[in-house]
């Protein structure tokens, strides 16, 4: 039971900030000028609580295991950028394109591997996963590459990244996160069964 609920705490935590991410993006596709500082501590609060999100999915063990596989390193790593962002905003500011860009292309990538290990393990939606995560890492490298040295086309790219990013976290978690509802433990004659995918206690 206990392990089901760090399953749905985790899988909560992933739909509110991917929802967060796809409102952010909004906000600068539709306000490209948007202040720079704000931006870049909103972002360094959005990817610490990522990280620990991460963290915690990570640590739990959903039914299929494969949408926190590779969660562990890369929750730490968003909650360390996240701290920086934080605290050296305007050291991050003029880094903040590329730092989203090989972010979010990294993450494209581990998804796209995700979406290979669901299609072998017999998930029929696996190909939104790869559509979603092969667009955010088009993305991903549009902001490395900077084809444009306009700051609000960049802001906008920046903006459909994010927008990108969350939409293929929504559809991992929610197409590759299964929570067993059977974990139940079982009183038969008085000894206490604990029924769960690795032991049984008499």
């Amino acid at each position: 039971m206990v392990r089901n609920n760090q399953i749905q705490t985790a899988k909560v935590g992933y739909i509110f900030i991917s929802i967060l991410l796809c409102i952010l993006g909004i906000v600068l596709i539709i306000v490209p000028d948007f202040s720079l500082i704000l931006l870049c501590r909103l972002s360094g609060i959005l990817l610490v609580l990522f990280g620990i999100v991460k963290i915690i999915g990570y640590c739990s063990k959903d039914l299929y295991r494969l949408a926190f596989q590779y969660d562990l390193a890369f929750g730490i790593l968003l909650s360390a950028l996240g701290v920086i962002m934080i605290f050296r905003t305007s050291t991050m500011i003029p880094l903040l394109c590329i730092l989203f860009g090989i972010l979010v292309l990294a993450d494209a990538l581990l998804k796209i591997q995700i979406a290979i290990d669901s299609k072998n393990f017999g998930i029929q939606k696996w190909w939104l996963i790869l559509l979603a995560a092969i667009t955010t890492g088009v993305m991903g490298f549009l902001l490395v590459f900077r084809p444009s040295k306009s700051a609000e086309i960049l802001m906008i790219i920046l903006g459909l990244s994010l927008l990108a990013e969350g939409i293929l976290n929504l559809i991992t978690i929610l197409t590759a996160v299964k929570i067993s509802h059977r974990m139940k433990p079982k009183i038969i004659d008085g000894d206490c069964i604990e029924i769960d995918s690795t032991r049984i206690d008499l």
